[in-house]
């Protein structure tokens, strides 16, 4: 049996754009994409989701040029050229900076208690400091990028295919695409295990940053409860005494200045909260955001929660899953499969 084409087209020396367009809707209706290996095609059924997303399979490997030498060296900084993306990015400093000027400023100096201001002012700068470190490696850490234009013969052929095995291709990025990857559409790559694309932190939440951005939800979290907490009893103190003598800056400045600093505590401490919790759960179940969102089959190996807090956070646990400068251990983690 002739293989059909795997750009949709029907065989002929010059298929016209109806035709192409004919046989792509003809083929969204296969539960499947086909791959010719050693003359013999496997389908099985898959959520019908994946049908639109993986029409990759329609890609002739002759198609896709040999991927270009790589720019960037491999120790190089990852860092995604979205100006949405850094605008969102230097916004997020730029608060965190504001409450930690209010918080030392305003309420810690000058101190009316000299424990007071050190134990909270220490506890508060160092919570501030790991979330911008939080933010700084999952906004500059490779989320799990595929590599781009290696679709090619060499590389299928290198695969040692047998017969039956499916392959999946992008056809935006023209790379062999994994199973649980994802094409971004601002990264322009595909992801493993892409949860979602962040603008906050400028980067897609995937296999190799979820950790951090975990960590800066968390440390974002609890800097907003604190410095909720402290500017609850700022204002207690300043009822109750002088409010001349309860800061440096004009009564008027300091009431701006602290109501401006609990409308920013209370919508990111409920927002980085949230987004907390449900990268927990994403994580403890190991579903990720989009495959919720598409309700994909779950055909990957079921493991317990807590090998799945290990596999993001490193194996073993200790200390280091709350510190953002150190890299995850996955352990005996799965190979990363291109066959299926």
């Amino acid at each position: 049996m002739a293989s059909p084409h795997l750009t949709g087209c029907t065989p002929g020396p010059t298929p016209t754009l109806g035709r192409c367009v004919r046989h792509m809707l003809q083929g969204a209706v296969v539960a499947r994409q086909w791959w010719p290996v050693a003359g013999r095609m496997k389908s099985s059924p898959v959520p019908r989701s994946r049908d639109i997303e993986r029409q990759a399979g329609y890609l002739q490997p002759e198609h896709c040029a040999p991927p270009p030498p790589r720019l960037r060296p491999p120790g190089e900084m990852w860092f995604v050229r979205d100006g949405c993306g850094v605008a969102c990015g230097l916004i997020t400093w730029l608060l965190v900076l504001y409450a930690e000027f209010v918080v030392v400023f305003v309420m810690l100096l000058p101190a009316r208690s000299v424990a007071y201001s050190l134990v909270n002012g220490a506890l508060f700068n160092t919570l501030a400091f790991l979330a911008l470190a939080s933010h700084f490696r999952a906004m500059c850490t490779d989320p799990g990028a595929v590599p781009k234009g290696n679709a090619t013969k060499e590389f299928i052929e290198s695969l040692q295919l047998k017969p039956g095995q499916v392959v999946y291709k992008c056809p935006k990025c023209c790379s062999i695409k994994p199973e649980r990857a994802h094409h971004c559409s601002v990264c322009k790559r595909c992801i493993r295990k892409m949860d979602h694309h962040c603008p906050w932190v400028n980067n897609c939440v995937g296999e190799s940053n979820q950790k951090y951005f975990v960590l800066f939800t968390m440390y974002i979290a609890l800097i907003s409860f604190h410095a909720l907490f402290m500017a609850a009893l700022h204002f207690v103190f300043c009822f109750e005494e002088d409010w001349s003598k309860c800061s440096t800056f004009s009564p008027p400045s300091t009431v701006i200045l602290l109501i401006l600093l609990c409308f920013e505590g209370l919508l990111f401490l409920i927002f980085t909260a949230v987004m907390f919790g449900t990268q927990v759960h994403s994580i403890c179940t190991d579903e990720t955001g989009i495959e919720q969102l598409k309700k994909e089959e779950k055909t990957w190996v079921k493991k317990s929660r807590w090998m799945n807090m290990k596999m993001v956070f490193g194996h073993p646990f200790s200390i280091a899953w709350l510190s953002p400068f150190t890299t995850p251990d996955h352990g005996k983690a799965d190979a990363y499969q291109y066959v299926v």
